[in-house]
């Protein structure tokens, strides 16, 4: 078993007794993309996320299609527990057609329901 998993099962265990609902918020766009978003997709939040009470901002770099959907998309910075849930919520992104196709990065944020 890696050390990484011991770490992150360690966590798990230790703050599964904190379980506070957690949602994400909206996700923001930088200045990068200049086409305006058609959809608000809010990323699920995962069941390990959930138990271990994580907070934080994951960051997706899209490549957006002439015709408005998200061609490719990766991440570039984020918790691992939380960063899946954020690119499965990016390519579901729909954008404003336009003549070329452009990229950028997005921020989910996820934080602790109050």
């Amino acid at each position: 078993m890696s050390r990484r998993t011991v770490v992150v099962l360690s966590a798990a265990l230790t703050l599964s007794a904190i379980a506070a609902p957690i949602r994400p918020q909206a996700q923001e766009q930088s200045d990068e993309i200049v086409r305006r978003s058609k959809t608000k997709v809010q990323p699920d939040y995962p069941e390990l996320a959930k138990r271990m009470n994580l907070s934080g901002t994951v960051k997706i770099e899209v490549v957006v299609a002439t015709n408005g959907t998200v061609k490719e998309a990766r991440i570039v910075g984020g918790h691992p527990v939380l960063a899946n849930a954020a690119l499965d919520a990016a390519k579901k992104l729909r954008f404003d057609p336009a003549s070329i196709e452009s990229s950028g990065v997005i921020e989910f944020k996820f934080q602790p329901q109050r």
